[in-house]
């Protein structure tokens, strides 16, 4: 629920989509310098320190992290500046708001990595990917990270390297699901498949939701591997499975009444994404449902400057009207075809339509 005992900076009542307490995090990403600030007192263990004690004084604070009195006040001045701390009676302590993010701890440090790990493609190769054309998806880090040409054969660095780009997809996935959630009942369905599902997030959302679901996720060999390990400490575990495969060239599994693109058609160029769809309106059960959730295209705006959005402004070109996916699944045959948007960091879109019965 939202709490209006939680202020914004400017002390006004915060106020989240149902839902989308977890935007809270958002507040604190909004610069360079608040971003480097806050990763630097989760480092040092500060954070952790004030958790666990409630406040400390400046001095005994410098002391628990070893830091001089001079870099610790400059730290602490920005850290107040950003919101993450106050003092009251000589002590130094969280900020209710901070307190309240923390809650998503795991979201707010994958985005700080995130963040981090993206910039320095934005700052070196944005004239590139402004300008077009293939010398930004060849010089750019981010391609390494997401490479999945390292998800078919087993050695450890290929489980290494693609173990970190789905800590980032899965705690995404984690948090936004609750949106997709929030406006179309899953209640109905009996066997989902998640097509491109990586670590099973997603399917683990739907499944805590609807008890009677069974999920299965479609992905690449080692993404299915590593998919299984990260829902086994769930209860749900015993009603998810994992189907190894390359959607480029195996058929979509059959025997669903739901099937699910989650972030994952805006990957591929509009061609491949249509074929993909088409693969899944085959392999879905008459009367089953389509479900296509994505980031829309971006828009400059306020929102879209914050340094948490740095790693969606790599993916500019990549985001797509949803035009495109209702389209094609209006030339599929495909009823009762909606689309909703949801305010996140950004503009996301749920488009969900029906394959006609037998």
């Amino acid at each position: 629920m939202n709490d209006p005992s939680i202020l914004s900076q400017d002390g006004h009542a915060q106020e989240w989509p149902p839902g989308c307490e977890f935007l809270i995090v958002d507040g604190f990403l909004d610069s360079f310098v608040h971003v480097r600030v806050l990763k630097t007192a989760f480092e040092l263990g500060l954070i952790d320190r004030l958790v666990m004690h409630g406040s400390g004084s400046a001095v005994a604070l410098g002391q628990m992290v070893g830091l001089d009195g001079q870099g610790l006040h400059f730290l602490l001045g920005l850290l107040a500046e950003a919101g993450v701390v106050e003092e009251r009676r000589g002590d130094i302590r969280l900020t209710g708001r901070f307190r309240a993010a923390l809650r998503y701890r795991d979201l707010l440090e994958t985005k700080l990595d995130y963040a981090g790990f993206a910039i320095g493609d934005f700052a070196k190769l944005f004239t590139s990917l402004v300008r077009g054309g293939g010398d930004f998806m060849r010089e750019a880090r981010l391609f390494e990270l997401f490479d999945y040409q390292r998800c078919f054969t087993p050695t450890i660095e290929n489980y290494a390297r693609t173990r970190l780009w789905m800590r980032v997809t899965s705690t995404l996935t984690r948090y936004e699901a609750s949106a997709c959630l929030a406006v179309h009942d899953i209640g109905q369905y009996r066997r989902m498949l998640d097509v491109g599902g990586n670590s099973g997030e997603l399917a683990l959302q739907f499944c805590q939701r609807n008890t009677e679901l069974q999920g299965s996720i479609f992905d690449l060999p080692l993404v299915c591997e590593l998919g299984l390990d990260h829902v086994l400490p769930h209860a749900e575990h015993r009603r998810i499975c994992f189907v190894k495969g390359d959607i480029r060239s195996d058929a979509v599994p059959g025997g669903h009444d739901l099937i699910t693109f989650k972030s994952m058609l805006h990957d591929w160029p509009a061609e491949d994404a249509c074929g993909f769809i088409d693969k899944a309106a085959r392999a879905l059960e008459p009367g089953g449902t389509l479900l296509i959730f994505e980031r829309a295209k971006l828009r400059a705006s306020a929102k879209a400057t914050a340094m948490s959005m740095v790693p969606n402004l790599l993916f500019f070109r990549s985001y797509r009207d949803p035009s495109v996916y209702t389209d094609r699944l209006r030339a599929l045959g495909f009823l009762d075809i909606k689309r909703t948007d949801i305010e996140l960091d950004s503009t996301f879109f749920v488009v969900t339509a029906r394959k006609p019965g037998i």
